[in-house]
C-alpha cells in the first residue's frame, strides 16, 4: 500500500500488508525475521505478517522490527466459510491493542472449532467480536455477479473492508485490475495494493516450489499449474512497485 505523493510527486512510503512466513506451514519460504529485515533494507515504511490463522511468527518479527526500526503490523489470514457462498480468503489486520485482542480470540475460537492442527472459521463466529480489525479481501477470479454477492456478505460483517489488488505478471493483471476496480465502484469499497508475499527474496523460489511439492504430495515436475508461475511473490523493490 503506497502513501500519498510528497511535494516532489514521489511516494513517501510503502507498507506490505500481506506476507506469509514459514509459520504458514508448507506455504511460506522465509522466516518472519527475514521478511522484516528485507522490508527494512528495501525502504518499506511497514510490513504486516499475516500467517494463516496463527500469530506464532509475530514474536520473532517484532524482535527484528524493534532492531531495524520498521513498523510491524500484526495480522492473520483466514479461509472464511460464508453461508451459501462457499469459502473466501480474508486478511485481518490489528491496528490497535484492542484489535489485537479480538484477532487473538478469533484465532483461538477457529482452532477450537476443528481437530488439532486445523481450523474452521464460520461467518457466524464473527458477530461484533472482530470489528476493530481492518479486513482485506484478495478478490478471487470469479464472475462479477458472484463477487458482488460475496462482497456484500463481507461488508455486512466487516465495517472496515478493503479490496486487495495483487499483480504478478502472470498474464492476468489486466483482467484482474478491471475486475477489482469494477467491484470497488459497485460496492463503494477502497482498493489497496498487496503482493501475497511468500518469500523475502526471489532466490527462494526453488524452496517455495519444494514446500509446495511436499504440501501437495507430488514431485515438483508433476505440479504444473500448482506451482507459482514466476518468482513475483517476494518483497519487491520500491522502484519495481512504482513501475
Amino acid at each position: 500500500m503506497a502513501t500519498s505523493p510528497d511535494d516532489r510527486g514521489e511516494y513517501t512510503g510503502f507498507a506490505e500488508l500481506r506476507c506469509k512466513s514459514n509459520y504458514t506451514f508448507l506455504t511460506g519460504a522465509s522466516h518472519p525475521e527475514e521478511l522484516v529485515a528485507q522490508a527494512h533494507e528495501l525502504g518499506y515504511r511497514a510490513i504486516a505478517i499475516t500467517d494463516e490463522c496463527t500469530l506464532t511468527g509475530i514474536v520473532k518479527a517484532h524482535q527484528e522490527a524493534q532492531k531495524r526500526g520498521i513498523h510491524l503490523i500484526v495480522g492473520a489470514e483466514f479461509s472464511l466459510d460464508l453461508p451459501e457462498l462457499g469459502t473466501t480468503t480474508v486478511v485481518l489486520l490489528a491496528p490497535t491493542l484492542f484489535a489485537y485482542q479480538q484477532l487473538s480470540s478469533l484465532i483461538t475460537r477457529a482452532r477450537r472449532n476443528a481437530p488439532k492442527g486445523d481450523y474452521i472459521l464460520e461467518a457466524a463466529m464473527l458477530d461484533d467480536k472482530i470489528k476493530a480489525c481492518i479486513a482485506i479481501w484478495p478478490v478471487p477470479n470469479r464472475s462479477l455477479a458472484e463477487l458482488r454477492l460475496t462482497g456484500k456478505a463481507l461488508q455486512s460483517r466487516f465495517p472496515r473492508l478493503w479490496l486487495a489488488l495483487e499483480l504478478f505478471l502472470d498474464g492476468q493483471d489486466e483482467s484482474k485490475t478491471k475486475r477489482v476496480l469494477q467491484l470497488s465502484v459497485t460496492l463503494n469499497l477502497p482498493v489497496t495494493a498487496t503482493n501475497d508475499v511468500h518469500m523475502h527474496i526471489q532466490e527462494r523460489k526453488p524452496l517455495l516450489d519444494t514446500v509446495t511439492s511436499i504440501r501437495v504430495g507430488k514431485p515438483v515436475y508433476q505440479l504444473g499449474a500448482l506451482l507459482e508461475a514466476n518468482g513475483e511473490r517476494h518483497l519487491r523493490s520500491l522502484e519495481r512497485l512504482r513501475d
